[in-house]
């Protein structure tokens, strides 16, 4: 799969949501590179912002779109890694700033 693919494959089932893709194109494109290396590395597609053990079980909670997405953009108008904001954060009508880790220092591997 290369990153167009992803594109059209994500944009289909998560804008239906209110989930969109950050205007800027060259961070969408770094981060869906990631996540398309990560599919390969540990066979499902992790975070690419944060560090993942490589057991499935372990990284449930950060495999795109991880589980701390909704509540992030709910609050902030974007997640963690900025790869899904919301159309008003998109539109300038939020004003963005640092999004906090939700994930539990316990999950993080190292």
């Amino acid at each position: 799969m290369n990153i167009e693919e992803l594109l059209d494959i994500l944009k289909k089932s998560q804008e239906p949501q209110g989930f969109f893709f950050n205007n800027d194109i060259v961070l969408v494109n770094d981060l869906l590179a990631g996540l398309i290396v990560n599919k390969e590395r540990y066979g499902y597609m992790s975070c690419p912002c944060r560090l993942a053990t490589g057991e499935h079980e372990k990284d449930k909670d950060i495999i795109c779109p991880c589980a701390y997405r909704n509540d992030d953009v709910r609050e902030y108008g974007n997640c963690y890694c900025a790869l899904y904001v919301s159309k008003e954060w998109n539109e300038g009508k939020i004003e963005v700033g640092v999004v906090p880790e939700r994930r539990p220092p316990e999950k993080n591997p190292f």
